[in-house]
């Protein structure tokens, strides 16, 4: 789809079939796309809890913040019982913004921070390691396929501390 976009572009501005020397024209070569696109990916059920009135004046502005895709993965759709969800790529990464606080979390101990956000780690599930912020105004999940680094984490530390004041 974005190269025919891009196509469709230069041929406007080149001035379309009043050319005839367009035809003769080289046309750049934009590679391979991805494997996956965004309409191969089914959409994927997402487990959220009740939204919270915090979470409805916080969890917007994150969720407007979110690329559509995260390092090449392409954003999917998602099912969930509230607008708080996001999720990229198969395996999928998922996000969930205004999620209860995490168990096990003992303030300051076994935490990380990543591009100016506190993350709690729980790998205690062998499918999945489950990143939680824990330091903005309500908590956000960010659960990885667990051979996946906290590369995905990483990049959306950014977003999370632009979008969500932290407590």
């Amino acid at each position: 789809m974005p190269v025919l976009l891009v196509l469709l572009v230069v041929r406007l501005v080149s001035g379309g079939d009043d050319d005839p020397a367009a035809d003769d024209a080289p046309v750049a070569d934009l590679g391979p796309t991805t494997g996956q696109q965004r309409e191969d990916l089914p959409v994927l059920p997402v487990e959220v809890p009740p939204a919270t009135p915090e979470a409805d004046a916080n969890c917007p502005a994150l969720m407007g913040s979110l690329p559509l895709d995260l390092l090449e993965e392409p954003g999917r759709m998602v099912q969930s019982d509230t607008p708080y969800a996001a999720a990229w790529g198969e395996p999928p990464v998922v996000l969930v913004c205004g999620v209860d606080a995490p168990e096990g979390l003992v303030p300051g101990e076994g935490l990380f921070t990543i591009n100016g956000v506190t993350w709690f780690v729980d790998q205690s599930d062998p499918d999945a390691t489950v990143w939680t912020a824990v330091d903005r105004a309500v908590y956000v999940e960010v659960t990885l396929p667990p051979d996946l680094d906290s590369a995905p984490v990483t990049a959306l530390s950014g977003v999370i501390a632009g979008a969500l004041p932290a407590r």
